[in-house]
C-alpha cells in the first residue's frame, strides 16, 4: 500500500499539481435557483469535438491518450480519441449513426439511457447485431427523451482487461429537447475514468459515502470464505487527463459554470467535492429532478450522469477532484482557475457528507404498481475460479422465462442486496422512478442506473412500455461478466 501511494503522488508531482489545504476565503455564498433563461451554449474541452446533425460516423480504433506528459496510455477509442466525440442529437428527430470497426474483433455501441428498439440499443443478449471485425453497421433510431446520455461499448471482457468497459469506447451522447436548465456563462462535459486496471482481492472500498447507513439486507451470518479477485487502478483523469496535466477550467467571480458529470468507470462508484463551493444537482441521469439542491460531495456510480451547477464565489485556484486522497492524487481531478489568480492549486477535505437519491424527490407515497418483482443480489465467492460469481434470485445467467413483462403493466422492482458491496444497476431501454432507498419513501426522481447500497435495498418503479428483449445488469463490468445480468421479456 505505501508503494502504490507513492507511485500515485510521484504521477500527481509528474502531471503538474501539487495540492495544499487552506482555510476556505469565505462562506459559500447561496445563488438563486435558475428558472425560464435560455441556456448559453458550451464548448466541449479539447479532446472531446462535437458533431451534430442527423447522421454520425464513429470508427472503433487504436487510440493513444496522453493523461500528462509522462504517462500515455495505449487504448481503443472512437474517432481517434478518448473520450469519443460529443454526440448531438435532437428529441423526435431521426438519426443515423453508422459505425466502422478497425479492430479484429466484433463490437457493440450501446446508447445509454435511449428509449429505443432492442436490435439498435446495442447489447448481444437483446439481439442486436455486432458490428463485425473489420466491418460496418448502421444503427437507425429516433432518439428520445431528452437529456445527459451516453454511448459505450457493450462487448464482454471477462478476464481480458482490454476489452470492454476497460477500453477507451465511451463518449457523451446529449438529445436536445425543450427542456433548458436556465442561465449559466459556462458549459462543460467532465467523464470521471480510471485506466490501466489490474485483479487484486484487496480493493480500497469507495462504494459508501455514509458507512453508517442502514444495512436491512445484511445476512445473520456472513460468508468467510476466502474472496475472488476483483478489479482496480489505480490511475484516473476527468475527460482524458490527470490532474494538473490539462489546462484548467476558467472562470471570473460571479459565473455559474454548468457542469455535466459522468462516471464513465467500468469499476467503481467516484465522488466528487470543490473547496468551497456547492454542487447545485438540477438532473440525474440526464432527467430534471422535482426538487433541484445543493450539495458539498457529488457520488457518482458507473454509468450515471450528473448535472449541477456551480456558483464561482470563492476566487483563488481549487482542484476540483476526488475527496479520496488516493484516487486525487492518482489523476482523477481538474483545476478550477479564476480571473487573474495565479497560485497552487489548493485542496481543502470537504464537510462530512451523506449522498441521498431523496432529497431530490417529492414527498408522498407512489401509487401501488399493478405487478412487483423481487430481486436478491447475492455473492459467490470464487464462484467462477480465481473470480467471484454472481446470482440474481439464486441462479446464474442465463435464467429463463423469470421475468416475463405484460406490456402497459407497471411494475415495481425490489432489490435486495446481500453483498459487501454497492452496485450500480442499469436497466436498458426504460426509465425507472425510485420510489425507496435508504429506508425512505420518495417519489419523482427518474433514472436509468440506481446504486443498491451495501446489504441495502433500494424499490424502483417502471412501465413496460418498450416491447423486447430488454437487458438488466450491475453497470461494474467484472460483476456483469461473471453474472450479475438478467434478461426481461415481454410476453
Amino acid at each position: 500500500m505505501v508503494e502504490a501511494s507513492m507511485q500515485r503522488r510521484d504521477f500527481l508531482r509528474l502531471a503538474g499539481v501539487a495540492a495544499a489545504g487552506t482555510p476556505l476565503a469565505a462562506q459559500q455564498m447561496q445563488m438563486p435557483p435558475m428558472a425560464g433563461m435560455p441556456p448559453i451554449p458550451g464548448t466541449p474541452p479539447v479532446g472531446m469535438p462535437e458533431l451534430s446533425g442527423a447522421e454520425f460516423n464513429l470508427r472503433i480504433a487504436p487510440v493513444q491518450v496522453e493523461l500528462a506528459p509522462n504517462r500515455i496510455i495505449s487504448t481503443i477509442g472512437y474517432n481517434g480519441t478518448s473520450p469519443g466525440p460529443l454526440l448531438r442529437m435532437k428529441e423526435g428527430v431521426p438519426v443515423t449513426v453508422n459505425v466502422t470497426n478497425d479492430t479484429d474483433v466484433p463490437e457493440y455501441v450501446h446508447f445509454h439511457g435511449l428509449l429505443i428498439p432492442s436490435d439498435v440499443d446495442g447489447a448481444e443478449v437483446e439481439g442486436t447485431p455486432f458490428v463485425p471485425p473489420h466491418g460496418k453497421r448502421s444503427y437507425k433510431f429516433t432518439p428520445t427523451p431528452a437529456g445527459t446520455r451516453w454511448y459505450h461499448t457493450h462487448v464482454m471482457a471477462m478476464d481480458d482487461l482490454h476489452r470492454g468497459g476497460y477500453t477507451g469506447m465511451f463518449g457523451f451522447l446529449v438529445v436536445d429537447g425543450a427542456n433548458n436548465p436556465g442561465k449559466y456563462d459556462q458549459e462543460h462535459y467532465l467523464a470521471l475514468r480510471d485506466w490501466e486496471p489490474y485483479f487484486t482481492n484487496t480493493l480500497m472500498d469507495n462504494d459508501d459515502l455514509d458507512p453508517l447507513a442502514a444495512k436491512p439486507e445484511k445476512p445473520a451470518v456472513l460468508d468467510t470464505r476466502p474472496p475472488g479477485l476483483e478489479v482496480t487502478a489505480d490511475i484516473y483523469s476527468i475527460n482524458d487527463k490527470a490532474l494538473g496535466a490539462g489546462e484548467p477550467i476558467r472562470v471570473k467571480p460571479g459565473e455559474r459554470v454548468l457542469f455535466h458529470f459522468l462516471n464513465a468507470s467500468a469499476i467503481e462508484s467516484r465522488h466528487l467535492a470543490l473547496p468551497g463551493h456547492k454542487f447545485n444537482v438540477v438532473a440525474l441521469d440526464g432527467n430534471p429532478v422535482p426538487t433541484p439542491a445543493a450539495v458539498d460531495v457529488l457520488m457518482l456510480g458507473p454509468g450515471e450522469r450528473i448535472d449541477a451547477w456551480v456558483a464561482m464565489t470563492q476566487p483563488g485556484v481549487w482542484i476540483l477532484g476526488a475527496p479520496e486522497d488516493p484516487v486525487r492524487e492518482g489523476g482523477l481531478g481538474i483545476v478550477i482557475e479564476y480571473a487573474n489568480q495565479r497560485r497552487t492549486p489548493q485542496w481543502v477535505t470537504p464537510p462530512r457528507s451523506v449522498w441521498d437519491y431523496t432529497i431530490f424527490g417529492k414527498p408522498g407515497v407512489v401509487p401501488a404498481p399493478a405487478e412487483k418483482l423481487d430481486m436478491v443480489f447475492e455473492k459467490v465467492p470464487r464462484g467462477a475460479g480465481k473470480f467471484n460469481s454472481f446470482t440474481v434470485n439464486g441462479t446464474v445467467f442465463p435464467r429463463e422465462q423469470e421475468f416475463t413483462l405484460k406490456q402497459g403493466t407497471r411494475y415495481r422492482l425490489t432489490f435486495h442486496n446481500r453483498t459487501d458491496d454497492s452496485h450500480p444497476m442499469h436497466l436498458h431501454r426504460h426509465q425507472l422512478e425510485l420510489v425507496e432507498i435508504y429506508g425512505k419513501a420518495t417519489s419523482g426522481v427518474i433514472k436509468d442506473t440506481v446504486v443498491v447500497p451495501t446489504y441495502g435495498r433500494a424499490s424502483v418503479d417502471f412501465t413496460a412500455d418498450q416491447p423486447g428483449l430488454t437487458m438488466f445488469h450491475c453497470h461494474i463490468q467484472h460483476h456483469m461478466d461473471y453474472g450479475f445480468k438478467a434478461l426481461l421479456r415481454y410476453a
